[in-house]
């Protein structure tokens, strides 16, 4: 860990938009899938949810790993569980859909709480999401073509979100709890020394401005004395 690249990883918490996710619904193809973890990364979402039967997913996951490792993915059984937490929160989801009266994806206000749910390859987004969605957004199309791919059309919907925000001042300040802030800085900077902490119930040690543990031999002999501090293990979930 260098002092510039922790100061990186501190600038990119510093840009989570902690009210700001995607959901997949059946987005099956992993080239997809990884396509848009990506983009979701690079707009500041540190969470998507994918709604993605059992085999797609291990394709998925083994295609993936890189990204993994700043936005946490969760697998969720079917649509309705992964939008109905959402709903309850007061987010507001919007479907990428051709249907009755879809917006110009310009149009819906993204500074408010938003799920974007995006629909599978060949079938869209289903029915039950279609349900779930308060508006559909589409994306005009000048050619002959219906459609842009998912992967695609996921980047250019959250390229506008990002515009939005941008306006509205939500990167400029770190919008994070400060207890998800530390605790995702520290897996992101040291991930063995997390993984070694979560597995033996250990809180994790204070960083130092580089990155690095602020007093490292202290704590190895607190570990071995049974000194250190004791904290259930727990995961990043931004």
């Amino acid at each position: 860990m260098t002092a510039a690249r922790f100061q990186r990883l501190r600038q990119v918490l510093e840009f989570r938009q902690p009210d700001l996710t995607i959901v997949t619904d059946n987005v099956h193809k992993s080239r997809n899938l990884s396509a848009i973890v990506r983009t979701a990364d690079a707009a500041g979402i540190g969470g998507m949810h994918c709604v993605i039967p059992d085999k797609d997913y291990k394709a998925f996951r083994g295609t993936a790993m890189g990204s993994h490792s700043w936005v946490k993915v969760e697998r969720e059984t079917d649509v309705t569980a992964a939008l109905t937490p959402f709903k309850a929160q007061g987010y507001q989801v919007l479907a990428a859909h051709l249907g009755e009266g879809a917006l110009d994806f310009r149009e819906p206000d993204y500074t408010k709480p938003t799920v974007i749910l995006m629909g599978a390859e060949k079938l869209g987004v289903s029915p039950a999401g279609c349900e779930l969605a308060d508006a559909f957004i589409t994306i005009p199309m000048m050619g002959m073509v219906q459609s842009f791919n998912v992967s695609v059309a996921a980047g250019i919907i959250l390229a506008e979100v990002q515009r939005q925000r941008q306006l509205a001042g939500l990167y400029r300040q770190c919008r994070l709890d400060d207890d998800v802030y530390q605790r995702t800085l520290f897996e992101w900077a040291q991930p063995k020394m997390s993984e070694y902490c979560r597995a033996n119930g250990l809180a994790y040690p204070p960083l130092d401005e580089d990155g690095e543990l602020l007093d490292g031999l202290g704590w190895q002999l607190a570990v071995r004395e049974g000194r250190a501090p004791v904290e259930l293990g727990r995961t990043s979930d931004v």
